[in-house]
């Protein structure tokens, strides 16, 4: 059993976990910046017409798609390994970034339309190639190792025992703390060179980034927790469908008599109990003749373990939870769409000298995670625990229907905001006099929403998951988020398509003095009341995981 060194702040926080969380917040120092900036057009110029939506939008796509296909290596490598595969990926793609700006991309200084310059040459095909190409190497990088270090940075707890089940609580608040310290770096430190078109400086700041984080990384490896790679979950899934296809004629035999293999023929993952939900696909477990190859070998196509048949129901069970958490995204991207859209047609002046940009008041939103954290941790959960005898205070599903509830209130005032700015604009073409400060409740109650849903759904996920698809719970937190991203542009595409119809203005407008940015607030407002209503019927119905290992029957809190 390894030694571990705890930190009395962080809650019996393991030193290995403090390396994964000073690991993340080196990453996400350099995230930020670098994905952004590969989102704009080769040269110095950001995509024409590209609004923070847009842009936030182009930050997900590059990660979404690779999100669920490295899960193929991530079985075979390891966590551990797949972690410094990834992060090497990355640190070659900000390379090949930052290089192939340098020599194909950057305009010489003595060029443009001006009086004595020359004309400046367009960017090279082949520069245009590489740089594409880089970009989509750092996307492939983040979208392996971020599911896989928070997964990683889980399995230093052991779930059975209570103190370290409690640490992994702690740790999955610190984590996320964690990437809101790296954002908060990136959007002051490093957004500095890309206001003043130093995108090279940026790109090798925060390549520098990536390498001390990975370097952050193996220095904890003499105290890490090392398991076995568990093989191809995916492959073992579609095996179940497979077999209960072919055997969807055969009736179900009475009683539990369906096929498990002993412990140690599947070492290093613990069995999951049967369970009487989709039974339908029990029937890839029953045993048949036809089972069998010549020399009594089996056929995995054609059947499966019981385990196996359970992994695929957790699964399926947990989707409907998870198509829930994107509604929620929606309203969390509106921070970097229309809170700052909002923002724009409001006074940032602050004592008649300083001026604030609009996309700053996100660090409200930092700022109410970090402290929204500490609260939760050191207040909201100790009374929670004397209330309802929990010793985690609430459950994963309360916590992220709690979630839900805040960013509902979250949207309220943006809408408040909205009709109290369009009341107070004195000239149609002018900001509204009205404060920016404003904003600082709905940004405040959005920080506050994502400590209870994104923590919530770091622990649910990966604790629910069984124990060779830890990383596909990770993944589908972070495609939550993507997939929030993608559905935002579509719901606003779709309300200006409606809205604008016959000649209207719209509720979206180039000028929001002209439209109704409240009544799209309002919009989402309803559909956050029926995602709510809908999380609390799933989360009724759901049934936990539950485990075997050693004889005893192990259940995960939900």
């Amino acid at each position: 059993m390894l030694s571990f060194c705890y930190f009395d702040f962080f809650e019996n926080l393991s030193l290995p976990s403090f390396h994964v969380t000073v690991f993340v917040i080196s990453e996400l120092c350099s995230y930020e910046l670098g994905i952004r900036w590969s989102c704009c057009r080769p040269g110095r110029v950001p995509k024409e017409g590209a609004s923070s939506g847009e842009r936030r939008g182009c930050q997900q796509h590059q990660q979404v798609d690779w999100y669920c296909l490295h899960l193929l290596a991530l079985p075979c490598l390891g966590r551990y390994i797949t972690c410094i595969v990834f992060q090497v990926i990355y640190l070659v793609g900000l390379v090949m970034l930052s290089l192939s700006s340098l020599f194909f991309l950057v305009v010489p200084s003595k060029c443009g339309d001006g009086v004595g310059l020359r004309p400046c040459r367009p960017p090279s095909q082949l520069g245009i190639a590489l740089f594409y190409v880089s970009t989509y190497t750092t996307a492939f990088g983040i979208g392996g190792y971020q599911p896989s270090v928070a997964t990683f940075g889980a399995d230093q707890f052991d779930e059975s025992d209570a103190t370290e089940r409690r640490s992994k609580l702690a740790f999955f608040s610190y984590f996320y703390v964690a990437l809101n310290v790296g954002s908060l770096f990136s959007n002051s430190f490093l957004a500095f060179y890309e206001d003043k078109g130093m995108w090279i400086r940026g790109f090798w700041v925060s390549t520098v980034a990536v390498a001390l984080g990975l370097l952050v990384f193996l220095l904890g490896t003499p105290y890490y927790r090392h398991f076995k790679p568990t093989g191809n979950r995916v492959t073992r899934m579609v095996q179940v469908f497979s077999a209960a296809f072919h055997k969807r004629h055969i009736q179900m035999p009475p009683g539990e008599d369906l096929h498990e293999v002993e412990d140690d023929e599947e070492s290093g993952i613990r069995k999951l109990l049967h369970r009487d939900q989709l039974r339908c696909l029990d029937k890839a477990a029953i045993v048949t003749e036809e089972d069998y190859h010549a020399g009594n070998t089996k056929n995995p196509w054609r059947l499966c373990t019981v385990t196996q048949v359970e992994e695929v129901k957790c699964i399926l069970g947990m989707m409907p939870i998870w198509i829930c958490t994107i509604v929620y995204s929606v309203e969390f991207t509106q921070m970097a769409s229309t809170f700052v859209e909002q923002g724009t047609a409001m006074d940032t002046n602050l004592f008649g000298r300083f001026r604030v940009p609009a996309a700053s008041m996100s660090v409200f939103d930092i700022t109410s995670v970090l402290l929204s954290v500490l609260a939760y941790r050191f207040v909201v959960a100790p009374v929670a625990s004397r209330l309802t005898k929990n010793p985690d205070g609430i459950t994963d599903l309360q916590r992220m229907g709690s979630g839900l509830i805040i960013a509902l209130f979250g949207m309220l005032a943006a809408a408040v905001v909205e009709i109290n700015r369009r009341r107070r604009v004195v000239a149609m073409d002018q900001p509204s006099p009205m404060s920016v400060l404003w904003q600082a409740p709905q940004y405040v109650l959005i920080g506050a929403s994502e400590v209870f849903m994104y923590i919530g759904q770091l622990d649910f996920f990966s604790g629910q998951m069984p124990d060779g698809l830890k990383c596909f719970g990770s993944s589908l937190c972070m495609a939550s988020i993507s997939l929030g991203n993608f559905a935002s542009m579509l719901a606003v595409s779709a309300v200006t398509g409606i809205t604008t119809r016959r000649n209207r203005r719209g509720w979206i407008t180039k000028n929001l003095n002209y439209g109704h940015l409240e009544l799209f607030f309002l919009l989402l407002v309803g559909l956050s009341i029926l995602d709510f209503i809908l999380f609390v019927a799933f989360a009724v119905i759901y049934k936990g995981t539950e485990f075997k290992e050693g004889g005893k029957h192990i259940s995960i809190d939900i």
